[in-house]
């Protein structure tokens, strides 16, 4: 698609947008608690053995006849499925070579749904900028669908670029009318804005479109719930985001996601016998660097400091393999570098990498995290005012802001940028929840 043809279309999108705002379209209005109440939590069967029979039936179907596209975009419809329930890179992988297969048959013009399925693939393997120009080109194909607009929204969201990702949000809504896709999307809008009041809201009613469903996908049920979770951890309720969790777990039972949330709300109310239990689960699912790192200073806290010490070493063999795997866990790799003292410069060169294509708030806090850690204090507080553009009340970007400030004498600003974050949410990390208590004890408070 050439830059003229882009910039056209999202002028017609800001046009649309504007709209939409100006007729007051409910699809763009928030739920209010009065108008949805949170479904109780129910068992939703997994059809495990049916998927994967389908998964075998389509496999065995494209090796006789390598040429049906259809099979292989089934295919990898189905692998991505596996990939959000289980967090694999293994499904990930086939969904892409599924999808390229398709496309190497019949090209995109005839194969809109092997080009949705590459573009899905991009999204989750993190490669965002070539998300965004497959998503420009399904809207150039599919002008009146508006799934390709949630694509280009959802990519631009991760490109930092969100004005443009709530005016591909608009069309979505205009077209597809309230969903529970278009309620997920704008709740992330409302929190990257700090509106943690009206992404409950949007969530809770989206939770409800995905109950009423039949039959209810399991996996968006497990996610919403686990969405609401994060919230409530985030604000300091720890009990409420207890209670998300578990009834996600209810819905899904060893949901990798809902289980580390668990774990963490437990940590923070001091469970950390049963806090530890629930992060071993969620690792044995899949050994997300950020699980590992949780449950290696969960050892560390409770003085099981060999274990503590294997955590990390697994942290650094998954660094090894994020290579291999196209650097899906750049961003998670550098911060618990930077939150443990580890490799500063490697650290800052992986999050500024990153950040040169990715530039979204949270990849400017993480340069500006490790830029501290390297003693990059000038680059960091560049970096930080960017991550706080938003206006995101996020506890962990205020503890950065805090100790940044720290580092560069302005202890007023630390006061305060400490202050919010522990206001906000006392356990917002037990390690460096503990710093930031200990940095305001230093400065008088």
């Amino acid at each position: 698609m050439n830059q003229e043809f882009r910039n056209k279309l999202l002028m017609t999108l800001l046009i649309a947008a504007a709209a939409v705002t100006v007729n007051g379209c409910s699809a763009m209005s928030p739920a209010t608690a009065k108008e949805t109440v949170t479904p109780p939590a129910t068992v939703i069967s997994a059809n495990a053995e049916s998927m994967e029979s389908a998964i075998r039936f389509l496999e065995d179907r494209v090796r006789r006849d390598p040429e049906d596209f259809i099979a292989y975009n089934k295919l990898a419809a189905y692998y991505l499925q596996r990939q959000r329930e289980t967090g694999s890179v293994n499904y990930l992988t086939l969904a892409a070579k599924a999808a390229r297969a398709s496309l190497s048959v019949m090209p995109a013009e005839q194969n809109v749904g092997g080009l949705a399925g590459l573009t899905t693939v991009e999204f989750a393997a993190h490669e965002f900028v070539s998300a965004r120009d497959h998503a420009l080109k399904l809207i150039d194909l599919e002008r009146k669908k508006s799934y390709p607009y949630e694509m280009l929204g959802d990519a631009l969201n991760e490109l930092g670029d969100y004005d443009k990702a709530t005016t591909a949000y608009a069309k979505m809504a205009e077209i597809g009318g309230r969903s529970v896709s278009i309620e997920t999307r704008l709740a992330r809008a409302d929190l990257l804005r700090g509106k943690a009041d009206g992404a409950v809201e949007r969530l809770t009613f989206a939770l409800a479109l995905a109950s009423a469903q039949q039959p209810p996908a399991r996996e968006t049920v497990a996610w919403i719930r686990w969405q609401l979770g994060e919230i409530a951890y985030s604000t300091g309720d720890y009990t409420k985001a207890e209670q998300h969790y578990r009834d996600a777990l209810t819905t899904f039972p060893d949901y990798y996601r809902a289980l580390a949330g668990l774990g963490r709300a437990l940590a923070a109310k001091g469970d950390l016998p049963n806090a530890i239990a629930n992060y071993e689960r969620a690792i044995r699912v899949i050994p997300d660097p950020s699980f590992v790192a949780a449950l290696g200073d969960l050892y560390q806290l409770a003085g099981r400091d060999q274990e503590a010490a294997a955590q990390v070493a697994l942290v650094e063999q998954i660094g090894k393999l994020n290579v291999a795997n196209g650097m899906l866990y750049n961003r998670q790799l550098a911060l618990f570098y930077a939150d443990h003292d580890l490799k500063p410069d490697d650290a800052y060169a992986q999050a500024a990498r990153e950040y040169g294509d990715r530039r979204d708030i949270y990849g400017a806090d993480a340069v500006a995290w490790t830029a501290l850690k390297a003693g990059k204090t000038t680059e960091a507080q560049a970096a930080i005012k960017e991550a706080l553009r938003l206006g995101t009340r996020d506890a962990r970007l205020l503890y950065h802001a805090g100790m940044i400030a720290l580092a560069a004498n302005d202890q007023q600003a630390a006061r305060d940028y400490l202050r919010r974050a522990l206001a906000l949410s006392p356990q917002f990390d037990l390690l460096q929840a503990a710093r930031a208590k200990q940095a305001m004890q230093a400065l008088g408070e």
